[in-house]
């Protein structure tokens, strides 16, 4: 089982048919799953040699076949500061600037976090990280970075905000972590039709070859 999903059960008597958890059946070196989850939602990742990928969203079954529409996760991340161990930047911000760096500490970086930088005296500046995970903005002359607050520039979330350490003030430069590498990157697929076999089985062609999703039988074991 893959390490990313931790969901699984049988769809109860009032779901819909083709709920379930099905595996990628006959491709070597290639893990997959994909929960239909009897509310409408669902999870699918694949895992090939270095590389993981992750989805999520709603599906629906229509004409024989099963829709996927990924959307971005409806809950709100949480953030926390890299650890002395992680924090590998020696290097401070440029002079005059203050730089956020958002990510999980080696998978890669957060674009479109809104980061709100506070200074000493309350006043505060906003920057959007970019596909590095960068924020930065001009300092306020003869001003010290105090507090960062951070959310998704959806503006939907609460911020969360931190004190940052005053080391990490004088490099003019803080990294934050958050808690789920599924809000790194955008997901493999915006939509995802799968043929439903006679078998039971969902069959796709997504351009590299076949691929084919049996069900868990219910009972079985993980």
């Amino acid at each position: 089982m893959l390490a990313w999903c931790g969901l699984a059960s049988a769809a109860s008597p009032e779901a819909p048919p083709l709920s379930g958890h099905y595996y990628l059946q006959g491709v070597r070196e290639v893990g997959a799953e994909l929960l239909l989850k009897p509310d409408g939602s669902f999870e699918w990742g694949m895992s090939y040699g270095a590389v993981d990928q992750y989805a999520q969203g709603n599906w629906k079954a229509q004409d024989g076949k099963v829709e996927l529409h990924s959307a971005a996760p409806e809950k709100a991340p949480v953030f926390r500061l890299f650890r002395d161990e992680e924090f590998r930047i020696r290097r401070p911000a440029e002079e005059g600037n203050w730089l956020a760096i958002v990510g999980m500490p080696g998978v890669g970086p957060m674009a479109g976090v809104e980061v709100s930088f506070q200074s000493r005296s309350g006043k505060v500046l906003t920057a959007v990280t970019d596909r590095n995970g960068d924020a930065m903005v001009s300092a306020p002359e003869g001003e010290a970075w105090s507090k960062a607050g951070l959310r998704r520039n959806s503006g939907k979330d609460q911020p969360q905000w931190f004190d940052v350490p005053e080391e990490r003030s004088a490099q003019r430069l803080a990294a934050f972590a958050v808690d789920d590498a599924a809000y790194l990157r955008p997901p493999p697929f915006q939509n995802l039709i799968l043929m439903v076999r006679k078998d039971g089985k969902l069959e796709v062609d997504d351009g590299a070859g076949r691929m084919v999703y049996a069900r868990q039988d219910a009972g079985k074991g993980e």
